[in-house]
């Protein structure tokens, strides 16, 4: 059995070396930000060398990058599926097209509670909105256009009255990223807490798109 080298951490994590690291990465990203986080912090979390990082990851920019390309691919699979769904109940009529709204944005809120990382994330990202902003436009754009997508076909098959899907869209991720945050401030499960704002996000809705007057 080959021997460490001295100095390098145990690693007993069996996942690939190239995940291991993109998860110590996004959490140390999340926790303190870009600048606050260098290659050998990463490793040290990782439990491999600097060298190991730099080789499955490239510069810090570039891991940071990663960082962000990882999430969006488990996010993207999640709503692609719920959306493609959601899609074909258009043709049912509004009802229909609501449950699957509701449906769609449950997901998405199972996926940030399960994953509390991800809203640490891009809230650092956040905080300086001119800096690294194509990443918006990489990994959070095309998600925000699948659900716009929605709601426009939405309403132009007459199941919902939508004129502005893009501030829609918006607003509900802002509401789920300040629900998560809210839950990382509780003591105890927040199973209460869940519940409340799933109940509200559906009362939204159905406030959003009441059923047509006569």
């Amino acid at each position: 059995m080959p021997r460490r080298r001295p100095g390098r951490p145990r690693r007993d994590d069996q996942r690939p070396t190239r995940d291991l690291v993109l998860a110590a990465a996004t959490a140390l990203f999340a926790e303190r930000g870009f600048d606050a986080v260098g290659l050998r912090d990463v490793a040290a979390a990782a439990g491999v060398d600097v060298a190991t990082v730099a080789h499955h990851t490239g510069t810090k920019a570039e891991l940071y990058d990663a960082c962000f390309a990882r999430v969006f691919t488990a996010e993207r699979e999640v709503l692609v599926a719920a959306g493609e769904r959601a899609r074909a109940a258009l043709a049912a009529g509004r009802g229909e097209a609501l449950r699957a709204l509701h449906d769609l944005v449950d997901v998405f809120v199972d996926f940030l509670e399960d994953r509390p990382e991800t809203t640490a994330l891009w809230l650092r990202r956040w905080l300086e909105p001119h800096r690294h902003a194509d990443l918006d436009q990489r990994y959070a754009a095309p998600l925000y256009a699948l659900v716009e997508d929605l709601l426009a076909a939405a309403a132009a098959g007459g199941a919902l009255v939508e004129p502005a899907p893009h501030v829609t869209v918006r607003s509900l991720v802002w509401a789920v990223h300040g629900h998560v945050v809210a839950l990382a401030a509780q003591d105890g499960s927040g199973a209460r807490e869940r519940r409340e704002f799933r109940a509200f996000v559906h009362r939204f809705l159905d406030g959003l798109y009441p059923p047509a007057t006569p």
